[in-house]
């Protein structure tokens, strides 16, 4: 009946396009569908009225959309109206209607060449709008993506032709046919190119990715020169410059050997847009030489958000270019250059110059610097221009850079200015904090430098920064004066350690809650404990008696002695196994945390692990007399029967991704000689370290200490058993002295994370008896089983935290010491626990077992309705893991039954410990908001 409709002479044309309409309603079956498509095809060819056919290659078009086996047929129909024979309005709508089928709906169906040239057709006529041109290009750009493996091979010259087409688009200036035409040679810069290029024909005289390099510099330049007028400094050009720096940065994701010219161009670009023009100057009367002050010019805020963009850019390159393993020594004479350019630009203001300079500080580029205390005294000029303006908010932010930077000595000086200024007493203790930490690191970075600082000092421009140095850093002033010491590690170490544990009391007098600031006391905290355990172990060692790293400690060959040395570094061991982990547990416990935080936090665990490894060398020699002995006194400081598999086992977790050549040395070390099966639970945490630059210097000590280790193994199976204490002890010695005076000279950063001042997400667990005769206690008799309903509920999680988890964990754990005092109060109404997981004796233990336990689940090698128990008789604890399922209001709900039937009667606390999968499967620690639960166990009713 429509059909017959459309199709009569009679019926008026308003009604003929009204059931053109209709047919993208016809998407039911594919048999329907077809007959709908064949009928409207036909109209279509027996019709002539305009109007009515481009309704109706709009409609059928629709439909096909949905139908991806009348696709094909749909674009052989739609082609022949983009020749030039067709009406503007037809050959629009035919495009159009190729971009629906193509961008809009993303369908994958094979093209040919007929197709490449009608839409490449449209690009030759320069007549035609630009809209119908930027259409064209987002369907070509769309077939390349698509299409690509099965892409019809050209010949050179079709080739030659498809790119100069598209690079004159690339200089139109209409940004959005640029930017199209720029998007398509990228992409076939990074995936056709090495297709065109291994059939040895070059389209250019220099390859295309740095031809398209040069297109987007140009359209770059054109954006920002000459100086833009404040209509220009929307959004519009900021998302347009960030949109050609994205291009950039995906190139040199697939050609990492282009990094160093990618940095020169944008070296280049610095220049050019910190150079005013000669029309500018002359407008503005000011001489050549003069230096430009823009402060509240209008450019002002163009030229700071730009070359925010631009810093980030940088930042971002240099990090491709570490996982790739490109950064060298060209890499960094270009950001140089580019620092340089940038502090000879007479617009830019003290933050900028600051915040460049202190990308020399990069972990990435910093271990090239040559001077690191010069770079750093050109670094702290700028910071003292900018504190002398009072830009104090940019100043803060330039400080936390240089935290995050590594750039101690500057941070100190930045935060100790602003301390001076605030007003409130918690923002100076929180200043005073970051300036007691920032310094102490400063003095640790100094200690190896002190002599190179010595002689640069005098070369500091400002009475201000050199009375700064003098105060905060005497030893220089010492060491010029003469004294040509090597600085006493230990002291350094003990005076740091000091100055963490002060951080921390400066800041807890400034919280109201004792949730308050509670990654930035853990992560203080953990410095702290490992900066002690460091500064212990050279007291033990007596380096103060030294003059250099490099002198071998007098080892007396008295068993007795050795022994003793050897306990101790069996604690230390220990000790620092497992701040690795508590590292792993700080970096799993906040949600949300960024990536470069978690990177950081990540090496510092890398690091522990290495220390850890190198105190327990005396546990890598089996043959040693006191081999016995050495295992009864890990008993006593570790859970694990075997200290030296555990460390073995806790390194190679963290290098299996890094170094499989170290990894297969460290498998040899185990006692079965082969690779751990199950090393993967060690590490808990979500960021896995990968190969790059920035953990370089730790891996090379671990390669030093581990072909010692396996060295020294070989040298003792060759030695008297009397004399085999005596060696190892002297060469384990030497060899922990060195890792050490290595490791100091590893830069240390601060996470991002730790000027995160968000409340923490982590979870209040409420536990009632299941006995419904008294809810206002948990009490159990004698001998019997604890029955418990569980109710855990998630705080500070954003909704859509809430409903992005698939699963929410909890361990509980109790034991026979837990027993505290009985009150009468109802269970709830107990203080509010501390939150302080660095005080907590459980903590690690239970986040690694209720990890494993997850981790199991996943396998699906248990039930997850079962309970599973760990019960050891002889400690008189208990173990219960449950898992809930979380609601969208992040709660979850269940039960469990403790198995105290073995406890006294007496009151006991509950430790508890949770965790929750999200749906990318992440697995993050919940730290425990709420008091713990308690329980009493009574005398039995029944005898």
């Amino acid at each position: 009946m429509l059909v017959n409709m459309m199709a009569s002479p009679e019926t008026l044309p308003a009604v003929r396009l009204g059931g053109a309409s209709v047919f993208t309603r016809m998407v039911c079956s594919y048999s329907v569908s077809k007959r709908a498509y064949k009928t409207g095809i036909k109209l279509v060819l027996d019709s002539s009225e305009e109007n009515f056919i481009i309704a109706m290659l709009v409609s059928l078009s629709k439909l096909v959309s949905k139908s991806t086996s009348l696709i094909s047929e749909q674009v052989d129909v739609l082609l022949p109206y983009l020749s030039q024979e067709n009406s503007w309005q037809m050959r629009e709508t035919a495009l159009k209607c190729l971009h629906l089928l193509f961008v809009k709906e993303g369908c994958c169906t094979p093209v040919n060449m007929h197709v490449m040239k009608a839409v490449f057709s449209i690009l030759h006529e320069l007549e035609l709008p630009s809209v119908m041109h930027c259409g064209a290009l987002q369907i070509l750009h769309k077939i390349f993506l698509l299409t690509l493996p099965n892409l019809p091979s050209f010949e050179k010259l079709e080739f030659d032709h498809l790119l100069a087409i598209l690079e004159n688009a690339a200089q139109s200036p209409i940004m959005s046919k640029c930017l199209a035409a720029l998007r398509i040679l990228t992409d076939i810069s990074s995936k056709l190119w090495a297709r065109k290029n291994s059939e040895s024909f070059a389209v250019y005289s220099s390859p295309l990715p740095l031809r398209v390099i040069s297109l987007v510099m140009a359209r770059l330049r054109s954006l920002v020169k000459p100086l833009p007028y404040p209509c220009q400094t929307s959004s519009r050009i900021f998302h347009e410059i960030k949109s050609l720096l994205k291009l950039i940065l995906q190139l040199v994701g697939e050609h990492p050997d282009l990094g160093a010219t990618v940095l020169g161009e944008i070296s280049s670009f610095i220049k050019y847009f910190g150079t005013p023009n000669e029309n500018f100057l002359a407008s503005k009367h000011i001489a050549s030489s003069e230096v430009l002050d823009f402060e509240g010019d209008m450019y002002q805020a163009f030229r700071s958000k730009l070359l925010s963009h631009i810093h980030r850019f940088v930042a971002a390159c240099l990090q491709i270019l570490n996982e790739a393993g490109a950064i060298t020594t060209n890499v960094f004479d270009k950001v140089q250059l580019l620092v340089e350019h940038l502090h000879h630009g007479r617009i830019f203001d003290c933050y900028t110059r600051t915040v460049y300079s202190l990308l020399l500080h990069s972990y990435l580029v910093g271990i090239l610097i040559e001077h690191p205390f010069k770079q750093e005294l050109a670094t702290l000029e700028h910071a003292c221009k900018m504190l002398s303006e009072r830009d104090n908010w940019h100043s803060y932010k330039a400080g936390i850079y240089a935290t995050n930077q590594g750039a101690w000595i500057t941070a100190t000086f930045i935060f100790a200015k602003l301390m001076s200024r605030v007003q409130s007493d918690s923002c100076y203790c929180w200043f005073k904090s970051l300036v007691q930490f920032s310094h102490s690191e400063a003095k640790l970075w100094l200690s190896p430098l002190a002599k190179q600082g010595s002689f640069l000092v005098g070369s500091v421009g400002t009475n201000e920064l050199l009375a700064f140095l003098k105060d905060n850093f005497g030893e220089l002033g010492q060491d010029a004066a003469g004294n040509n010491d090597v600085p006493n590690y230990r002291d350094v170490l003990v005076g740091a350690y000091k100055n963490a544990c002060s951080s921390i009391e400066t800041l807890e007098r400034v919280i109201i809650s004792r949730k308050a600031f509670c990654f930035q006391r853990w992560f203080f905290s953990l410095r702290a404990k490992l900066l002690g355990a460091v500064g212990e172990i050279l007291e033990v060692l007596d380096t103060s008696k030294q003059e250099t790293f490099s002198i071998i400690i007098e080892v007396q060959n008295s068993a007795l002695t050795n022994m003793k040395c050897l306990e101790k570094f069996t604690q230390f061991s220990c000790r620092l196994n497992r701040l690795a982990k508590e590292f792993n547990l700080i970096n799993s416990s906040f949600i949300g945390m960024d990536c470069e935080s978690l990177k950081i936090i990540a090496r510092l665990a890398l690091s522990c692990s290495l220390l850890a490894f190198s105190a327990g060398f005396p546990h890598f020699f089996p043959n040693l007399p006191a081999y016995k002995f050495l295992r009864t006194c890990e008993r006593e400081h570790s859970q694990q029967s075997n200290l030296s598999s555990m460390l073995l086992q806790d390194l190679l977790g963290r290098l299996l991704h890094i170094d499989q050549e170290v990894s297969m040395d460290l498998c040899k070390l185990l006692d079965n000689g082969g690779c751990p099966r199950k090393c993967s639970h060690l590490q808990s945490g979500n960021y896995i370290l990968k190969s790059g630059h920035e953990v370089k210097g730790i891996l090379d000590i671990i390669r030093y200490a581990v072909s010692t280790v396996m060295h020294l193994q070989i040298e003792t199976n060759r030695i008297q058993n009397e004399a085999i204490i005596s060696h190892v002890t002297k060469n384990g010695v030497e060899l922990l002295l060195e890792i050490i005076r290595k490791w100091l000279q590893i830069p240390f950063q601060m996470p991002k994370q730790f000027f995160n001042t968000r409340p923490i997400i982590g979870s209040e667990l409420f536990v009632y008896s299941t006995d419904s005769r008294n809810q206002s206690q948990i009490t159990v008799s004698s001998g019997l089983h604890l029955s418990l309903n569980l109710c855990l509920q998630l705080r500070n999680a954003s909704p859509e935290l809430s409903l992005g988890l698939t699963k929410l964990y909890c361990v509980l754990h109790s034991r026979v010491s837990f027993q505290k005092q009985c009150h009468r109060e109802r269970n709830d109404e107990e203080m509010e626990w501390q939150c302080q997981p660095w005080e907590s004796e459980e903590i690690v233990e239970m986040n690694e077992k209720l990890f494993q336990y997850v981790t199991e689940c996943a396998k699906k090698t248990t039930s997850y309705g079962k309970l599973f128990r760990d019960d050891d008789m002889n400690d008189q604890m208990v173990y219960e893991f449950v898992c809930f399922e979380p609601n969208a209001k992040g709660q979850g709900f269940s039960s469990c039954v403790l198995d105290v039937s073995h406890f006294p009667m007496g009151c006991y606390r509950i430790e508890w410990y949770s965790c929750c999968i999200d749906n990318e499967g992440s697995y993050w620690s919940l730290l425990p908001l709420n008091s713990r639960p308690v329980f009493t166990v009574q005398e039995s009713l029944f005898v």
